[in-house]
């Protein structure tokens, strides 16, 4: 019967999610989700108590996701360090059908609180994964730092507020030159040559770092 229920309970959101997707949140009710479901009002509050609800479940999900999927890039040794990094950080993006539904209702002033749960998940859950990744560095002599984790907790907090758009706005052109302060500033923190890691900047999908 557990096992039903979990099933069941994707179901939901395998639904909720592409409804979304197609028809928005707000343009999506309880009932379209019902009749794609194929249930009865009643399964589905023993479940979720709203719509909302089910949003919350999903950017659960998709959280999970998102650090698992981190996990596993950051394992694979036959990956170079610096591509790691790279493939890491260009890996939290929310993706799935929904995905801009979820971004946009977290970044309604109503759900500051969600926002919040998002970014401490990031912050929290992303910053040991890439501070593995740096330690190996320095065991490659690639890096040097006796702060890794806090190095790489002031870049996941730094890009986690400075280039979220409810915190700072800025053209695009600022946005670039902030991307080269971070990326000059993180090469002085690892103690590497200047402007060894300005290839990075395709991670923030800025070009070529030029």
């Amino acid at each position: 019967m557990r096992k039903e229920a979990v099933e069941r309970k994707n179901e939901i959101l395998d639904a909720a999610d592409e409804l979304f997707g197609q028809k928005g949140f707000d343009g999506t009710s309880t009932k379209d989700i019902l009749e794609k479901v194929g249930i009865a009002r009643g399964t589905l509050y023993h479940h979720f108590k709203s719509k909302e609800d089910i949003m919350d479940a999903l950017i659960e999900r998709y959280s999970n996701r998102l650090l698992g999927t981190a996990q596993q890039i950051a394992a694979d040794k036959s990956t170079p360090v610096i591509e790691r990094i790279i493939r890491v950080v260009m890996s939290l993006n929310i993706s799935g059908a929904s995905s801009q539904e979820i971004m946009e209702h977290i970044h309604r002033p109503q759900n500051a609180l969600m926002h919040q749960k998002i970014q401490k998940v990031i912050i929290n859950g992303v910053t040991p994964i890439l501070t593995e990744i740096i330690r190996e560095g320095i065991e490659q002599g690639l890096f040097s730092t006796p702060y890794p984790y806090e190095c790489m907790e002031m870049v996941v907090a730094y890009t986690n507020t400075v280039f979220d758009g409810d915190m700072v706005n800025m053209t695009d052109e600022e946005r670039v030159s902030r991307i080269k302060a971070l990326i000059f500033n993180v090469e002085r923190m690892l103690k590497v040559e200047s402007g060894s890691l300005m290839h990075m900047m395709k991670m923030f999908g800025s070009g070529n770092g030029e």
